[in-house]
């Protein structure tokens, strides 16, 4: 695999570049037609994007130079109607279909364990945090990945601003459990429900790690995990928990949902790592979504030259 490490970290094959161009000419575009702030979400929502909830204005936020890689970006449909989402479905292009009675306002986040300043968080005061658009890597565990722009701010700058004890050595995030409005909850009676992941405290300070709430330059679909998730680009997906509800910081490594089906197949760390595979299937290649080409899977998900100081022993 020595050809998949000298590869930079941000880049592919040329033939799966996006020259910017096309991008600013896009936001140019938007711009001359007068479609700015609240006015986007409006010319967007006819587009198939969601609504913003009620009070809680969505402004698409500007892309950070430093998260602009030159990478083909997945198609908006492709990565919004394939989707793992177990509270509603096992079979990724139904998710989409069976989201209509979820509801994503009003919203609540509570912040709390422990922390000096624990909080209950509106969709309003979230989206109050500055925001910027990032371009990340997505790969799922089940050897496939896409690349897509996330809206969202640093989860860093909140857990500053709840102000944990020294004894937090953990951050646990727990999903909202309405089984009334997620019919996967019901066939999967079985499941630990709620759905929780966990990292530990450096790993979720790491200025990687997003809380995101817009995809694609709207707000979050709610396939993709409405109105607020985590984004943790170096990992596997199923540790970028969707729909949160809780951010509790804890002294204990907290059970997670998958790792208690089966810490085998899913144990509490799941870097994403070519060398190590699954139990059932090869981690060494993954499936591009958008091409179907398989392609080679770089050590943490292409983000080394960030993360891999975290995992170094002794």
């Amino acid at each position: 695999m020595s050809h998949v490490s000298r590869r930079p970290d941000w880049n592919l094959p040329g033939r799966r570049v996006t020259p910017f161009a096309v991008h600013s000419r896009r936001r140019e575009f938007l711009r001359q037609m007068g479609f700015a702030g609240a006015g986007l979400v409006s010319a967007l929502h006819g587009f198939g994007a969601e609504p913003a909830p009620s009070g809680a204005p969505f402004v698409p936020a500007r892309r950070h130079p430093d998260f602009n890689p030159k990478l083909d970006i997945t198609p908006e449909k492709l990565s919004t109607t394939y989707n793992n989402y177990y509270e509603f479905s096992t079979t990724k292009d139904r998710v989409h279909r069976l989201v209509d009675k979820f509801r994503v306002d009003p919203w609540t986040l509570r912040v709390e364990g422990l922390c000096d300043n624990p909080s209950n968080l509106d969709l309003r005061e979230l989206l109050q945090f500055p925001a910027e658009e990032r371009v990340y890597r997505f790969r799922c565990v089940e050897a496939w990945s896409m690349v897509v722009p996330w809206t969202g701010f640093p989860l860093a700058r909140l857990i500053e601003k709840a102000k944990p004890k020294p004894e937090a050595k953990f951050v646990k995030f727990t999903t909202v459990m309405r089984p009334e409005e997620m019919p996967g909850m019901v066939r999967l009676s079985d499941y630990p429900w709620p759905y929780t992941e966990g990292l530990r405290m450096d790993e979720a300070m790491h200025p990687l790690v997003l809380v995101a709430t817009g995809l694609y330059g709207k707000p979050m679909p709610k396939q993709n995990g409405a109105p607020v998730r985590i984004v943790v680009p170096w990992k596997y997906g199923y540790k970028s928990i969707k729909s949160i509800v809780r951010i509790e910081f804890v002294k204990d490594q907290p059970a997670t949902l998958w790792e208690s089906l089966s810490a085998t197949e899913y144990p509490f760390e799941s870097n994403v790592d070519p060398g190590v595979p699954h139990p059932r299937w090869s981690q060494a290649t993954e499936r591009d979504l958008a091409t179907g080409d398989r392609i080679p899977t770089l050590k943490y998900n292409g983000y080394g030259d960030q993360v891999a100081k975290l995992y170094r022993r002794g």
